[in-house]
């Protein structure tokens, strides 16, 4: 995946000010409502966000940009299901991706330590959300998602742009055997489980890297996945299931064509 100067490089891009402003700025209650992409800015048809605990469903509607899409939400259940969306569809929608060449169409994810993607092919007009836990990684998700864009949009793995952001980072991860071996199972990389010093059968999972390696591994290129380096767990702003239990709620993450 991407070394530690490249995610620094890229956090500070992310943030819109530079890194020594970070911890001042979360001191005076500033922290953004949504994170976005600098790089992404300038591609004229996109609009995408990655929302924090501050940015909630109803400010889609007081978003002058946002206004006026349809949002579209699914019943996610950790899975491998996707749905490609040629209409607003009539009734709701169960799976974890959605990908799209509508306009007007917002498709949204819902996280809470979980890792949400975003991808765009700015040449096929074409774009994509998706839900990665550890269920819809090791069923090798984010890999079937790309092929889904090659399939329905004639999308190029090498020319997708993916977009990584805030989820529970790896040192807050502790997950169990039975997660070591879903990955086996589905001939997964293992490097992303990095083994518990001090416990038996115990692994910190680095949901970053895992799905960064599936997706290098069906072609996309390493320089074109970007990511927004924050643990979930660890910030108080962002929101976290682990850390705060029934009562965390859900972060939303975007992405749309406007024409």
């Amino acid at each position: 995946m991407l070394d530690s100067k490249k995610r620094v490089e890229m956090i500070e891009n992310l943030f819109f000010f530079k890194s020594e402003d970070i911890k001042k700025t979360q001191m005076n209650e500033r922290f953004p409502k949504v994170f976005k992409i600098p790089s992404w800015e300038d591609i004229p048809f996109l609009v995408h966000g990655f929302g924090t605990k501050h940015w909630r469903e109803e400010d889609f509607k007081r978003h002058k940009k946002l206004k006026d899409f349809k949002l579209l939400f699914l019943r996610q259940i950790h899975s491998d299901t996707i749905h490609v969306i040629d209409q607003i569809p009539v009734k709701g929608l169960t799976g974890d991706a959605m990908l799209t060449k509508q306009k007007g169409v917002l498709l949204i994810i819902k996280t809470a330590d979980c890792l949400p993607v975003l991808m765009v092919d700015r040449m096929q007009k074409a774009v994509a959300a998706v839900h990665c836990g550890w269920k819809s990684t090791s069923q090798g998700m984010i890999q079937k998602v790309v092929k889904s864009m090659e399939m329905h949009f004639g999308c190029e793995s090498s020319s997708l742009l993916i977009a990584m952001g805030p989820c529970i980072g790896r040192y807050c991860y502790e997950v169990g055997d039975d997660v070591r071996q879903e990955f086996e199972r589905n001939g997964l990389s293992l490097k992303p489980l990095h083994l518990h010093a001090s416990q038996r059968e115990k692994y910190f999972l680095d949901l970053k890297e895992a799905n960064g390696l599936q997706l290098v591994d069906v072609g996309v290129s390493e320089s074109n996945i970007l990511e927004v380096d924050l643990c979930t767990h660890c910030e108080d702003d962002l929101l976290s299931y682990r850390r705060d239990k029934k009562s965390s709620g859900r972060m939303l993450s975007f992405i749309g064509l406007s024409f």
